[in-house]
């Protein structure tokens, strides 16, 4: 079978996803939040150029501050098909964070873990391929539904999937906003994810791994267009 990161077709791919899947571990509690580092991915796509640039920051736990940064660019190699996001993004997140010279630690992907109609979004998909520690702490809930949370920081409710099983938790980061939703990916129990959300949003909705991550990835790929990446400039 070829790497996981580059599947021939639909079909291949969902075969990886099923492989993949038995791999992950769901009875470990993960690092103590607050504690060694926290690593946050995202990408932003060029569709035009079909360009994909992903990053990689690490902030140290216990104060949000940056520890180092990487990026990385590459050709999206993979069609767009809901539930198969991961191989569009994985091999340009693999590239940024094996760039990294610090270990990565949690690695906090914006998207999904176990909230995934396979059970297997991105964050389980990169944490079974790297061994990472990892959750996936999302902006909407995927085809799942929720109940409110309360309207305080810190309240949770469960995110279900059609037969009432918990796949991850709406939590409300801040008061007044909308919820974010946290799933595990691999090697961290839901209750521990939930907890490093809180821990990493504690002036805005989104976690600082995600919002660093962001704002990171788009700048990458400004300048890599800029920079004529791809067109022979």
């Amino acid at each position: 079978m070829k790497s996981p990161s580059s599947p021939a077709g639909e079909a291949e791919a969902r075969a990886i996803q099923d492989e993949l899947r038995a791999r992950v571990v769901l009875d470990e509690p993960g690092p103590p939040p607050g504690t060694g580092l926290v690593t946050g991915v995202d990408v932003a796509y060029d569709d035009a150029r079909d360009l994909v640039a992903a990053a990689a920051v690490v902030l140290d736990a216990a104060t949000l501050a940056v520890v180092e940064e990487a990026t990385a660019v590459g050709r999206v190699a993979f069609p767009y098909v809901p539930g198969l996001l991961a191989f569009r993004e994985l091999p340009t997140v693999l590239a940024a964070l094996e760039s990294l010279s610090a270990d990565p630690g949690l690695v906090v992907c914006d998207g999904y873990g176990q909230a995934h109609p396979r059970r297997f979004g991105l964050a389980s998909h990169l944490g079974v391929v790297t061994g990472l520690a990892a959750i996936g702490v999302a902006k909407n809930p995927f085809t799942f539904t929720y109940e409110q949370p309360g309207p305080h920081r810190g309240a949770v409710s469960p995110l279900l999937d059609g037969a009432g099983e918990e796949v991850g938790r709406a939590v409300r980061t801040q008061d007044g906003v909308k919820p974010v939703f946290v799933s595990v990916g691999h090697r961290v129990s839901l209750d521990n994810a939930c907890a490093h959300t809180l821990r990493l949003a504690p002036g805005f909705r989104l976690p600082e791994s995600t919002r660093r991550a962001d704002a990171l990835c788009r700048r990458a790929l400004r300048e890599a267009v800029g920079a004529g990446f791809g067109t022979g400039a």
